[in-house]
């Protein structure tokens, strides 16, 4: 670990600048809802994807550079790529860039995370930590929508993004619902650890 990893102390701050551009980024979410259902200005929500994506990696970085870190970060963070998420599969599958099955499936996955959230509760842990193949299955969904919308369309530049953008869309798919089920099983685990302590006899 570094010195300036070692420095970092998480705060209850709520107006840092990770925050605020975090913030932003949510703001976001209904704007390109409008912008592809309504005039269906493809250009333009396109360019907000691409902005969203590299805000995300401007928000973390920040945060460990200013020594921003808080917990009202962490939360909104992941909030926004779910809803960024959730908004892009509504609208592409909306305007039949995507079949609905592929629209339900991703959310499906984080309904089936947030039922978990009561039985950590009970057992006094408030979440899991974030592991790297979550952050992949992520950063794939969030390539792949944009190429898929950019796809929409004729020319060779069109053909190649739908390509590519259902590479992405395959991988972080399945990236997705793998990290889902890693979650689950160390629920599974925490949950068995804790009632192995519960009965375990006080030696101490």
């Amino acid at each position: 670990m570094s010195r300036r990893d070692a420095e970092l102390v998480e705060t209850n701050r709520v107006l840092t600048i990770p925050n605020i551009i975090s913030i932003i980024r949510l703001a976001g979410v209904p704007l390109f809802l409008w912008l592809v259902l309504g005039p269906e200005a493809d250009g333009w929500a396109f360019g907000l994807l691409m902005l969203s994506g590299f805000t995300d990696w401007v928000d973390g970085y920040l945060a460990r550079r200013l020594n921003q870190t808080s917990k009202v970060g962490e939360i909104l963070d992941p909030v926004a790529d779910r809803l960024y998420i959730l908004a892009v599969v509504f609208g592409l599958a909306w305007r039949d860039i995507i079949p609905w099955w592929l629209a339900f499936l991703l959310p499906a996955r984080d309904l089936f995370l947030w039922g978990l959230v009561p039985l950590l509760r009970t057992r006094g842990y408030s979440a899991l930590p974030v592991h790297f193949l979550g952050k992949a299955a992520t950063a794939n969904l969030l390539y792949a929508f944009p190429l898929l919308l950019l796809g929409d369309g004729d020319g060779v530049v069109a053909t190649l993004a739908e390509v590519f953008g259902w590479a992405f869309a395959i991988w972080g798919t399945g990236l997705y619902w793998w990290a889902g089920l890693l979650y689950a099983w160390q629920v599974r685990k925490l949950m068995a650890d804790h009632e192995r302590r519960a009965v375990a006899p006080d030696v101490g």
